[in-house]
């Protein structure tokens, strides 16, 4: 046997005992549990504190037959070299209505260069990029866009969008300014940062206005105050939220807006608030691995009886070890090694994804405290948003998920997809819940011709740049829809 053969052995060997421990440990805190001893919060800490990333124990761990050691000076080398949350914008503070401090940066180059609000300009952008791009034609003689619409060849200029904008680089038309960029606005998932949109940020900063805001609780945001004086999180809150950042950073002009998992939710809630909003100024919505209800149905990769266990147990032993959340917090130091392993398992569909980026998406996860996964973990029971799909109709909708996703599952994508005839489904093959960061250049694709109806829909400039990406980069590799 080759010297290789036998570290594949010992590594197999090492990976099998290592899922039973796990498989032990978790039934273990099952019966823990069940029988109301909760002082064990270090083994539930580290089994189901990590839920925030929708880990579950009985995952296949065959890299914890890598050495420790080895793997936390990899983890150096890579947080040293990775420029992964390093992209910035202008800092802004938002209060929520119930004054919490909402963390905001606003990013690209559309943003007109006046005063304290303007953003930050990095990488020899300018704020005349957008009108260099206005009017740029995609070719003589049209072609079919977004759900096989016509679009216009070059020269049909001079009309208006559905929304009542007038197309940019013509001028005033009938005493109207043209329709300025597109305000695009991320809102991120649970658990995780503005800064998971890294991919995004970097592709789309030409021409347009990014916001990026870290949901309450999150990021760089303040804890909700509503929760700390003793009111339960609700995805509603998080809608009334998103409204707050819309009104202070952006009130006039279209929007773009793009939601993950919980953002996606917070998108569903807003629009079942204000659907007057999604009828005056919304030009476009992206909705990337969520769902718009039943989400206590969802299986998380396990057994049936497993997965209604956890679902009934999970919100009463998260607010329990909330309460203990600075030994539950070593706890989950401690077992890094179990935790990265649940983590890429519940992040990511396959196992080509760059160190670099698993890594990336570890570092969010685990910089969201324990006692922050017990707010708004159960909430998601109670979001019901299937109704509030009605204000999307008519407006350009992307809804894109992954076949890998074991926390919100294609199955949910298409649920939505269903109430939205004319949506824009997308269902990636072996993607994973964070497939903005698995498959960068497939969904940044599907934003930019999500972009391009937008800017068709609201008569705003579309930079030439997002019309590069929508054009230049072969087909999505995606499952085939009926």
């Amino acid at each position: 046997m080759s010297g290789e053969d036998s570290i594949s052995t010992v590594a197999g060997a090492a990976a099998v005992e290592a899922g039973r421990q796990v498989a032990a440990a978790a039934g273990a805190v099952v019966g823990d549990v069940a029988a109301g001893r909760w002082r064990r919060a270090g083994l539930v800490g580290l089994t189901v504190g990590v839920v925030a990333a929708g880990a579950a124990a009985g995952v296949a761990v065959e890299r914890l037959a890598i050495g420790r050691d080895m793997r936390r000076r990899a983890g150096i080398e890579v947080d040293a070299a990775t420029p992964f949350g390093s992209l910035r914008g202008r800092p802004r503070t938002v209060a929520a209505p119930d004054g919490t401090e909402l963390y905001v940066e606003l990013d690209g180059s559309g943003w007109p260069d006046q005063g304290a609000d303007a953003p930050v300009l990095t990488g020899g952008e300018t704020n005349g990029a957008a009108n260099g791009a206005a009017g740029t034609a995609n070719g003589a003689g049209g072609r079919k866009g977004w759900l096989g619409r016509f679009r216009p060849a070059a020269g049909a200029q001079g009309t208006g969008g559905p929304l009542g904008g007038v197309l940019s680089g013509v001028g005033s038309w009938l005493g109207m300014a043209p329709t300025p960029p597109l305000t695009v606005v991320f809102c991120h998932g649970y658990c995780l940062n503005q800064d998971s949109w890294h991919f995004q940020r970097a592709a789309f900063r030409e021409g347009l206005r990014l916001v990026f805001w870290d949901q309450r609780s999150h990021g760089r945001s303040e804890r909700s105050r509503s929760h700390l004086a003793g009111q339960p999180a609700a995805i509603d809150q998080l809608g009334g939220d998103l409204k707050a950042v819309i009104d202070a950073v952006a009130p006039t002009g279209p929007l773009v807006l793009v939601g993950h998992s919980m953002g996606g939710m917070t998108v569903m809630a807003l629009a079942d608030q204000h659907p007057e909003l999604f009828a005056d100024r919304v030009a476009a919505v992206a909705l990337i691995g969520t769902t718009a209800g039943s989400w206590s149905g969802v299986t998380l990769g396990l057994p049936s009886y497993g997965a209604k266990v956890l679902h009934r147990i999970a919100p009463s032993v998260l607010k329990t070890l909330g309460r203990q959340r600075d030994l539950v917090e070593r706890s989950r130091r401690l077992g890094s090694d179990l935790t990265s392993v649940i983590y890429r398992k519940f992040s990511f569909g396959t196992e080509d994804v760059d160190p670099a980026v698993e890594r990336f998406a570890q570092r969010m996860l685990e910089a969201t405290p324990i006692d922050v996964v017990a707010e708004f973990f159960p909430a998601f029971a109670l979001h019901e948003k299937k109704a509030a799909l009605a204000a999307f109709r008519g407006i350009p909708t992307l809804v894109l998920g992954g076949t890998r996703d074991l926390l919100t599952p294609a199955a949910h994508s298409e649920a939505i997809a269903a109430e939205l005839p004319d949506a824009e489904l997308v269902i990636v093959k072996d993607a994973g819940h964070l497939v903005m960061l698995e498959r960068p250049d497939l969904v940044n694709t599907q934003l930019a011709l999500l972009l391009e109806q937008a800017a068709r829909r609201s008569g705003a400039p579309l930079p030439q740049a997002v019309r590069d990406l929508a054009l230049g980069l072969p087909e999505p590799e995606a499952v085939p829809q009926p």
